[in-house]
Formats: structure tokens, sequence, C-alpha cells
């Protein structure tokens, strides 16, 4: 039960977030930031593949209705979603894990943690963008605002990553 209360206020919280606040900022007209995956980045080990699917999903379909993008952030969270167990078990061994353990710096490691980001957001950042832009027409540009997002959105993942292992280390 703590486990899916805990799960609901973190996607409504970075949801909030990236409906109200960042939907509205483009950096250099390129760069988007996705701070919202960091949410579905940090669900826990033991949750089922399918319930992790179906969150992603709806979550996707979330900012979609917030940002007008029909359906783009919900196929890509949709995959991610599917992705995310067996990328796990790539890095780590899943049963030697606590029961409700979640994906971090301190129970994966810095660099089993920092690929396990990069993968995941670099795809969600291929996916979003290919269907935006429904081709390859403009190759430059389109490699551009993926690149400069995957950056931008992995440095917003590791900075709250950063400050939420203070607040463990420290006991608050």
């Amino acid at each position: 039960m703590i486990k899916w209360l805990h799960v609901t206020i973190q996607i409504t919280v970075f949801v909030m977030v990236q409906a109200l606040v960042i939907d509205n900022m483009r950096l250099f007209g390129i760069m988007t930031p996705f701070i919202y995956l960091y949410a579905l980045l940090k669900f826990p080990f033991d949750m089922s593949r399918s319930s992790v699917i179906l969150i992603s999903f709806f979550m996707g379909l979330i900012i979609d209705s917030f940002s007008n993008t029909f359906g783009m952030h919900a196929a890509a969270c949709s995959v991610i979603g599917f992705i995310r167990t067996p990328l796990l078990g790539q890095f780590a061994d899943i049963k030697e894990l606590p029961d409700r353990g979640i994906p971090s710096y301190r129970l994966l490691g810095f660099s089993k943690f920092f690929y396990y980001t990069l993968i995941l957001v670099t795809l969600h950042h291929i996916i979003l963008f290919s269907i935006d832009s429904f081709g390859f027409y403009q190759p430059m540009q389109l490699t551009v605002r993926i690149s400069s997002s995957i950056l931008l959105t992995s440095l917003l993942v590791f900075i709250i990553e950063a400050f939420n292992l203070r607040r463990v280390k420290y006991g608050e």
C-alpha cells in the first residue's frame, strides 16, 4: 500500500511540474527537458512489468493531454515501461535487491545508474522526437534536438537524484 502511495505521489508531482512549468520552457529553441521521466525511472524493483507499462502509458497520456501531443508521450513512455524491467536485470540481479528497493545511485552504484538512466532517456527522446518530426526530413536538426534534450533531461535527473541521495544519507 505504501509503495503505491509513494509511486502515486511521485508521479503526480513530476507530471504537474512538467505540465505546468517545464512544458512552457524551450531553451535556445531546441532543448526540451522531460523531468517526468524521473518518476518512471524510480518505480520500485518489485513492481510487475505489466503495472510499469500500464502506469507509464497513463503517465504519458496525462502529459499528452496537457501538452496537446496526441499520444506521442504515451507511446514513448509505454516503450520505456516495456524495456525498463529487462534493462534493470542487465545492471543488477533484481532478486538480490530489497523488495521495495528503488533504482538509485546507492543501490545500483553510480555507473550502473548512469547507464540505466542514459539508455532509457535516450530511447524515450529518440521515439518522441521521431514521432514528432514524422520522419527524418531534417536529420541534422532532429539530431541536435534529440542530443541536447537528452543532455538536459539526464542532467536534471542526476541533479534530482543527487538531492535525493543527500536526503537519504542524512536521514531526513
